[in-house]
């Protein structure tokens, strides 16, 4: 691989790059999804900052003229992401994006984050496309306390509830990370942090993912939504614990922007979504799991 960890220290806004002023393009072309968390409330709307949130859905074609016209107006980009707003394996829209990004635009960084529940079975595709990092997210790797943060899976067509479906969640998981990590490509794990769920788990979700080859952990503080709307957010001395417990086993990201599905520019210094996308939306308009 080329891009390996030291170089996307240096060029990915997600790995550290924000350092050098490098900027990223989500594209939101991914849907559908396949597990329910509890915490997740994707939408579209153009008022909302954070993950799940897109002004639109665009096709794979649509994505090539957007980077087009993102890397007009933002040279400093040098990362295409794929960051849902669903889960990018649970439709082929992901995958079919970056086959056409590797043909476009063969310099830049293709970066892709999962949930992980297909992660094991397209490993392949992943990487014979030539994703340069791939982001999942583990919010657990205990079922009991995973089914708290995770309702129901849909896996192959069928509907698993609680421990059951956290169960075949957290093994493909585990297996999909050690199946890319061990191809060469570097993978990153994010937990969404909820203090008194999985706030005492940290340590062995770090741990645990850095024995199947993850490179870089981050936590993320949740954001009381959905179904955990009665939960607290975690405190800023809650997420520096944490930070510091997992980083005995794992390097640890500290500047995560909660960007939404569509972002565009240098994280914390430029933002051109609404140039990009043509935000109009002023409503919020949910969709469900599908």
């Amino acid at each position: 691989m080329s891009n390996t960890y030291e170089n996307l220290q240096k060029s990915h806004p997600c790995f550290g790059g924000q350092k050098n002023n490098t900027g990223r393009i989500h594209l939101p072309v991914s849907p559908g999804c396949n597990i329910a968390c509890r915490f997740c409330e994707r939408a579209i709307n153009d008022t909302e900052n954070r993950p799940g949130v897109t002004s639109k859905i665009i096709t794979p074609d649509e994505s090539i003229e957007i980077l087009e016209k993102a890397l007009a107006i933002c040279p400093e980009i040098t990362v295409a992401g794929i960051a849902g707003p669903g889960d990018t394996l649970a439709t082929d829209y992901a995958l079919e994006t970056f086959r056409k990004i590797r043909e476009k635009f063969p310099n830049l960084i293709k970066c892709m984050s999962t949930n992980g529940l297909l992660l094991d079975e397209r490993a392949d595709e992943i990487i014979e496309i030539g994703i340069d990092s791939l982001t999942v997210t583990v919010n657990a790797i205990d079922p009991e306390i995973e089914a708290k943060l995770n309702k129901y899976i849909i896996y192959h067509g069928k509907r698993y509830d609680g421990v059951e479906g956290a169960e075949i969640l957290i093994e493909n998981q585990l297996k999909g990370i050690k199946k890319v990590a061990d191809s060469g490509i570097t993978v990153k794990v994010n937990t969404v942090l909820v203090p008194e769920i999985n706030g005492g788990h940290i340590e062995e979700i770090a741990k645990t993912v850095s024995e199947v080859g993850a490179k870089i952990y981050n936590i993320i503080p949740l954001i009381p939504q959905f179904e955990l709307s009665g939960y607290s957010a975690p405190t800023c001395a809650e997420i520096d614990h944490a930070r510091t417990i997992a980083s005995k086993y794992i390097d640890v990201f500290r500047h995560c922007q909660h960007c939404r599905a569509d972002a565009v520019g240098v994280p914390g210094k430029s933002e051109y979504g609404e140039q990009i996308y043509q935000r109009r939306i002023a409503a919020k308009e949910n969709f469900s799991h599908g």
